[in-house]
């Protein structure tokens, strides 16, 4: 099965999305008990802009066990960036809050989850999430001069003195 996982992952790379597509199918009627199946099939969906066909693969990898060694973080990601992707904002964010909790030093999710939150009229959450992360991760001098300023005034954007 790695040789096909790794041939799924290769015309992926190649732009070469519906053979892709059509070997990650195969793969999963092949093995359909198969986590790392399932989420290459979503991989390739999502990667071909099917994203609706993306979510129940990447569902079901996620609940037949995907593990933090065969990429739950990337198909926790991917679920919720295509739940977001079609309105589905509710679930988007409470799929990010999954990846914040179980991958807590992945940056990526709250940056995610600061976009959900946008979509859901969550704009101060959101704002905080983003200048949190921007003011911990910066490497740029202007920026992390005032990293103590940031981190101060993104958990009240509103205050005034």
């Amino acid at each position: 099965m790695n040789a096909t996982i790794d041939q799924i992952i290769g015309l992926r790379k190649e732009g070469k999305l519906d053979e892709a597509i059509q070997l990650a199918l195969e793969l999963v009627a092949q093995e359909p008990s198969d986590p790392i199946a399932h989420y290459q099939c979503a991989w390739c969906h999502d990667s071909a802009g099917l994203e609706r066909e993306a979510v129940p693969y990447y569902e079901k990898a996620i609940q037949l066990g995907l593990t933090p060694e065969n990429d739950l973080s990337g198909a926790l990601l991917g679920l919720g960036s295509t739940y977001r992707t079609l309105g589905q904002y509710e679930q988007a964010a409470d799929t990010f809050v999954k990846g914040m909790q179980q991958f807590p030093g992945d940056r990526s999710f709250p940056v995610f989850l600061s976009m959900a939150y946008y979509n859901l009229g969550k704009h101060h959450e959101a704002m905080t999430l983003l200048l949190q992360n921007l003011a911990e991760t910066s490497s740029d001098s202007s920026i992390s001069a005032y990293q103590k300023a940031i981190l101060f005034y993104a958990n009240d954007l509103d205050k005034t003195w």
